[in-house]
């Protein structure tokens, strides 16, 4: 069974404040449990959350100056 954290440990995890996994739960942008009247998130979304916002480098190939006929 999943691992399941409060709002203070997801907060604490992704270094944010406690209003930010808030706001996902709010917003249902992150999958989450009640139990009775708290809320609790499971380890691996909180994971998948990370790793489906993470965004990848971009590669930039070096810039070719034109040069200008003289």
């Amino acid at each position: 069974m999943d691992r399941l954290l409060s709002v203070d440990q997801v907060a604490e995890l992704l270094g944010t404040t406690v209003r930010f996994p808030r706001r996902l739960i709010e917003e249902r942008r992150i999958t989450f449990v009640k139990v009775g009247r708290h809320v609790r998130i499971p380890e691996s979304a909180v994971s998948s959350f990370v790793a489906d916002n993470t965004v990848e480098p971009v590669t930039v190939r070096p810039v070719t100056r034109l040069r200008r006929a003289a």
